[in-house]
């Protein structure tokens, strides 16, 4: 492995981890309505890494390098542009940054690097708006906050590129118009600003944890991003809730499985058949852990459900140990909750294995919720599993269904296997 090659590794290994607290950092000097400035920053510090690291080697502290550089470009940019327009010099936290005699020491006041993860958090409340669409939301945080490339956004939620750009488009343009101050939202506006975000990230988590993407079923990438988010929301004063705690466990219990659920050919192991052993155990006790903390207050999120769904699989030694009768309670709150066709898909998987077929036929019949399931490939692949004791011809066609519905290639070699062998779960 030759240097060259090493560099660009660490520095895409940089990039992921540092970019977005960077940008949060520039993004307070600049404001949110110069982004694009801010993330130019970024990249130029990249480049100068670059180019810098394969003749004058690898600095001991990388990140220390790359934050240093930023800062000292982003003074100059200040320079440049201290009579445009661009940049709101009248701003109160501004106004010492165009003075050549107060510049530097402005920009080390902003530039603080015991309040990095606090920036961060005030970015994504910022990214989280209300008057931003859910899948801007998203988009910008990925972009923006995790590092990801416009074809990895594009790749993760099977869109195209020109659909990502113009996600990125309007919410920046939305930012220079309404010029968005990253900052924690008022006591008043936690509950709501909370949601939104942790809503976000859980999106994130999910497509991570079973990817839309054709080629992969897990996107580790994904979800350690959204677990890191959503522990600095956990560590934080500010946004230290019983609902952040729950997400938090039920990302732990989870992830904790994730060993098994792929097979070494990359095919998906159903849970009955997954080797319980390759089960991280450090984890779901973490889970436990920040499922203790979630149990104050008077708050009960559809997370705090969740993760006690998630929770009975975890400790449950064998499948057949399952406790499904505690999971079909939990579902029913659930459903009380936060009812959704999702939910109540996930709640008849449940009717089925604890009361059967003829039960589980009955309550999707008297559902409202069929012409949703009808665009939900799992609906099919359900169906597909009532069916394939009793009626396997019937079972292979709902199979069929949602083996054409599903842009998963695990999904459908999973849906494959069981055509040929029309057995069920």
């Amino acid at each position: 492995m030759n240097a060259s090659f090493t560099i660009s590794k660490l520095t895409d290994q940089l990039f992921r981890h540092e970019a977005g607290k960077m940008v949060a950092l520039l993004t307070k000097i600049f404001g949110t309505e110069n982004l694009d400035i801010s993330e130019d920053v970024v990249q130029d510090t990249f480049i100068n890494a670059m180019q810098v690291w394969p003749l004058k080697g690898v600095p001991d502290n990388p990140s220390g390098w790359l934050f240093r550089v930023a800062k000292n470009k982003a003074i100059d940019v200040l320079r440049r542009n201290k009579f445009s327009r661009q940049i709101d010099f009248n701003d109160p936290e501004r106004t010492l940054l165009q003075s050549e005699y107060t510049l530097t020491a402005a920009v080390e006041k902003l530039w603080r690097d015991d309040e990095i993860q606090d920036d961060l958090l005030r970015m994504m409340f910022a990214c989280c708006h209300p008057d931003i669409a859910e899948e801007n939301q998203i988009t910008l945080i990925l972009k923006t906050l995790c590092g990801f490339s416009t074809s990895e956004i594009a790749k993760a939620f099977l869109t195209s590129e020109d659909t990502v750009s113009k996600r990125l488009y309007r919410t920046k343009n939305f930012f220079r118009e309404k010029k968005i101050k990253p900052e924690f939202p008022a006591p008043a506006q936690l509950k709501y600003s909370i949601e939104a975000v942790l809503k976000a990230i859980y999106l994130i988590f999910n497509e991570g944890y079973n990817a839309t993407h054709a080629n992969d079923l897990i996107r580790k990438d994904l979800l350690d991003q959204a677990m890191y988010l959503c522990k600095l929301l956990a560590e934080n004063a500010n946004t230290r809730l019983p609902e952040v705690f729950a997400a938090m466990a039920l990302m732990c219990f989870h992830s904790s499985r994730i060993n098994g659920r792929i097979n070494e050919q990359g095919e998906i192991v159903l849970l009955a058949q997954q080797d319980r052993s390759k089960w991280n155990r450090q984890l779901i006790e973490e889970g436990n852990a920040f499922m203790n903390k979630a149990a104050y207050g008077d708050v009960i999120s559809s997370y705090h459900i969740e993760a006690a769904i998630a929770y009975e699989h975890c400790i449950a030694e064998t499948f057949e140990q399952t406790n499904w009768q505690n999971i079909l309670a939990y579902y029913d709150m659930l459903v009380a909750v936060h009812p959704n066709a999702v939910v109540m898909l996930h709640r008849l998987t449940v009717i089925y294995k604890v009361f059967g077929a003829a039960k589980t036929l009955e309550e999707m019949d008297a559902a409202v919720y069929k012409k949703d399931w009808e665009k939900n490939y799992l609906y099919y692949a359900l169906l597909g599993d009532i069916y394939a004791k009793t009626a396997p011809e019937r079972s292979k066609e709902y199979y069929q269904i949602a083996f054409n519905m599903t842009q998963s290639s695990a999904e459908k070699n999973l849906l494959q296997k069981k055509m040929n062998d029309r057995g069920g779960i």
